[in-house]
Formats: C-alpha cells, structure tokens, sequence
C-alpha cells in the first residue's frame, strides 16, 4: 500500500486515540497526518484567507453550538439541533440575506416547505428547480431508450443552469436539496456560491441513504457480499 494514499476509512484505531484527534495519538501505517504533513501544512495559507478563516470559525462554532450542556462536561453528548436549523443559524451568523435553493422538480413539495422555513426565519429565497429551460434530453446525446419516459418528450436535469441562474441573481448562500448524483456533482463545478446540501436523492430509500450502509449487515448486505 502507498503511504501517500490516504485510506482513513480502514482506520481501527478508536477515535479518541487517532493521530488525527490528538497530538500524541497513534496512528495506522497509512495514516495522512502522519506521512504527507507537507501538503497538510501547505492549507495554512488557504485558512490566512480572512474570508476563508472566518467561514471556517463560523462553521465550528455552529459545530459545537450544535450541542447543549457542553459546559458541564457531560459523559455523553446532546445534540439538539436538526439541519434545517442549523443551515439557518450558520447562514445568519455569516451575515447572508439571500439563500438559493437548487431542488429537484421531484420534490416540489419538500421545496416548498423549505422555502417557508428559510423565508420563516428571515431570508429571501431563491429558488430553482431542476429542469429549468425545458431542454430535450437529445441534446447532450440521450437516445429514446435511455430516457425515463420512453417514447415521450424529456426535459433534462439542468443543474449547470440552476448555478448558472443563482450566480446571476446574487445569492449569498446556496442549498441543495435532492438533486441526482452526478447531477449535483455538475451544480457543485459551476457555481461560484458557498453552497452546503440539504438532503440528497435516493428513490428507494426515501432520500435516506444511509439506511443502506445501517443495513450492510441484514437487507443490504448484497452490497459487500458478490
């Protein structure tokens, strides 16, 4: 295994021991904090960045604002704040009035209950739905077969449109809210906007992914056993 390829995820040591929670923790042999410090050390002028500093400060604080009680030193901790909330608190502490909400047109309802949220809690919203431009599916080279309504006209997912329309309108803060893989992967390469996500596509599983990784081990195990 290459040293310099960083594998975190095997990692077995327990957390509070990890090279990467404490200073004189251990560490596997393919541990990053320990054997690429150069490029680790190469980020300190990206976070000196005063715009970038003071994202990274907010971000933290709503981190552990997530939790109560923290004061008394609890032995287990309390969260006690869902993400809707806490997209709203991070939005006001950075001082942002316009978010922009780039959903899929498959969850038209749940946009619109997000809408009253963030409007709910002070912001203007803009939103923008998925298929925007009502442009054919042809024209980035789908064939009849491969569309989901065979036989029928299809407007393609527009995600480079929806960055597109939400850099125009000066949004300070963007949120996204089902769109599909690889069509978030293309809204995330275009805009020019903060942008955090507020829940993701899954057709099966309610827009809950991670029931599938809960249930390696039962329902889902055909994931890991071939």
């Amino acid at each position: 295994m290459n040293k310099n390829q960083p594998t975190c995820a095997k990692c077995k040591i327990k957390t509070p021991e990890k090279a990467c929670r404490k200073t004189d923790g251990n560490a596997p042999a393919f541990c990053p904090t320990k054997n690429i410090p150069e490029v680790l050390s190469s980020i300190e002028k990206i976070y000196a960045d005063p715009k970038i500093r003071e994202f990274a400060r907010q971000a933290s604080i709503q981190e552990a604002e997530g939790y109560a009680n923290r004061e008394l030193k609890l032995p287990v901790r309390y969260p006690v704040k869902n993400r809707l909330e806490e997209i709203c608190e991070f939005a006001d502490r950075m001082g942002y009035k316009r978010l922009g909400l780039a959903y899929c047109g498959g969850l038209q309802q749940e946009a619109d209950a997000v809408n009253q949220v963030f409007e709910a809690a002070g912001f203007e919203v803009l939103s923008v739905v998925c298929k925007i431009g009502c442009r054919p599916k042809e024209e980035i080279g789908l064939n009849d077969q491969q569309k989901v309504r065979i036989g029928e006209f299809e407007s393609m997912c527009n995600p480079i449109g929806q960055a597109k329309v939400l850099n125009q309108a000066g949004a300070d803060f963007n949120v996204v809210l089902g769109l599909c893989v690889g069509h978030d992967s293309l809204f995330f390469m275009n805009t020019t906007i903060p942008t955090t996500v507020l829940a993701v596509k899954d057709r099966v599983l309610g827009h809950n992914p991670l029931a599938a990784v809960y249930t390696l081990g039962s329902y889902s195990e055909r994931l890991i056993k071939k």
